[in-house]
């Protein structure tokens, strides 16, 4: 079942990037694993898959602890401060860093690790209450503060768009935080290198890819529903 859902899911990412003009090469896809186990990830790597999306900071590590060390773990859901120090130096790539504090706290850790910790700055393009995440008029103002911080980089922006029926609904979203992108870049921040915009899930992916994705994290549509009672 995972080997056919990735063909589909490259399938309509190959088709996204054609009707926008984009090359499929630019769109990177990140396997959201969150409560499945451990065998289901090995199927995905099997198929392919190197890039693994968590939520949690526990549920990252055990499954690191696992997994072929080839993997690029992704840190995508929110972040606490005093669970900073159990991830750095084993993620790729931490997509959810919302505020000045958190980046501080990363900062610290990685002087201490002696790394370098690639981050993405988090915006709440929709201004959801329910949602983590600086505002899109700080934005730009967060990321030169944490470019000012050591052995923290910062890669681009994120953001989780409205959960709705129809994908279209969330092309506003996905524009605007391209264009919070783009001023960024025309800033010439030192020690931002603005590469990557991570936006777009299994509802709505394609349209993140035709607003200008760089990262698509997919979960349901690689591993089906899941299951929070575990």
């Amino acid at each position: 079942m995972i080997r056919e859902n990735l063909e589909q899911v490259e399938e309509n990412i190959r088709k996204a990037c054609a009707r926008s003009g984009r090359d499929r090469g630019d769109v990177k896809l990140i396997a959201v694993s969150k409560t499945k186990p451990v065998e289901m990830l090995r199927e995905a790597y099997d198929a392919g898959c190197r890039d693994f999306g968590e939520n949690k900071v526990q549920e990252l590590t055990a499954k690191y602890e696992q997994m072929p060390k080839d993997i690029r773990w992704h840190m995508i859901g929110h972040l606490q401060r005093n669970k900073v120090k159990y991830i750095v130096g084993k993620v790729y790539l931490i997509h959810s860093v919302d505020s000045l504090r958190l980046a501080e706290e990363i900062s610290r850790e990685a002087v201490r690790q002696n790394v370098t910790v690639s981050v993405l700055v988090e915006v709440n393009v929709a201004g959801e209450e329910s949602k983590f995440g600086t505002t899109d008029a700080e934005a730009a103002d967060l990321v030169a503060e944490i470019a000012k911080l050591p052995n923290i980089l910062v890669k681009g922006l994120m953001t989780i768009a409205p959960y709705v029926d129809f994908s279209e609904e969330n092309r506003l979203y996905f524009a605007k935080l391209k264009q919070i992108y783009v001023d960024i870049i025309q800033k010439n921040i030192d020690n931002v290198c603005m590469e990557e915009l991570s936006m777009g899930m299994t509802g709505d992916y394609e349209t993140a890819i035709e607003e200008g994705a760089t990262y698509i994290r997919i979960g349901t549509g690689i591993f089906g529903e899941r299951d929070y009672t575990q």
